[in-house]
């Protein structure tokens, strides 16, 4: 199913010159990785200490960033012969964790109700660890839509850039979190059985 993460090779080829030159300059894909969990932490914090509209305006700009850096440090691993095992590991868990960093503290700004938001954050990370099982059952990573990682951070980006202008979209925003956890369940499905039809193409018959 469609996501935008399926415009991600385009993306990548835009940034491809700044990973060259963080490359030469010593920057690690490691180091790329856990600056973006530091920064989506960072700005969960000041949501949750200032608990205002304007201070979602961050989250539009912040988003775009993580989601630049995450394109940086896949290229660097990939095209400069830093994949490790550590930073598989952090990789995945900084993507969670930047999620919960970013999200949660949403539960606690209105018109965000407290428990889809919780909810949300918790699909999202099931949603993930469906993704990197495709691995453990000899599939590739899985990656299907329509509500992954960057289709997430378009959607609260939106939300977050709406709310923080102060624009009369209250009445949207409850909609919107229930159709994000349904398509968040779609997501998971859709990976599961991604997963499971890669390995049965694999198995003669």
């Amino acid at each position: 199913m469609a996501s935008i993460y399926d415009l991600k090779p385009k993306f990548q080829g835009l940034l491809r010159p700044l990973s060259n030159l963080l490359w030469r300059t010593g920057i690690t894909a490691n180091d790329v990785t856990l600056f973006a969990l530091a920064l989506s932490l960072l700005t969960g914090g000041a949501i949750l200490y200032f608990r205002s509209f304007r201070i979602l305006l961050l989250l539009p700009l912040i988003l775009f960033v993580r989601m630049a850096l995450n394109a940086i440090d896949g290229m660097l691993a990939r095209e400069h012969n830093q994949k490790t095992p550590l930073g598989a590991i952090l990789n995945e868990l900084g993507d969670v964790l930047s999620d919960a960093a970013l999200y949660l503290p949403l539960a606690t700004v209105l018109p965000f109700e407290p428990v889809l938001v919780v909810l949300i954050v918790l699909l999202a990370v099931i949603s993930e660890m469906t993704g990197v099982l495709g691995l453990q059952i000899g599939a590739t990573r899985r990656y299907d839509g329509p509500m992954g990682k960057s289709d997430r951070a378009f959607v609260f980006g939106a939300l977050g850039l709406l709310l923080g202008l102060q624009l009369p979209v209250f009445p949207l925003v409850l909609p919107v979190l229930w159709i994000v956890l349904f398509l968040l369940l779609l997501t998971v499905l859709n990976r599961a059985r991604g997963a499971l039809k890669e390995i049965r193409g694999c198995i003669p018959s």
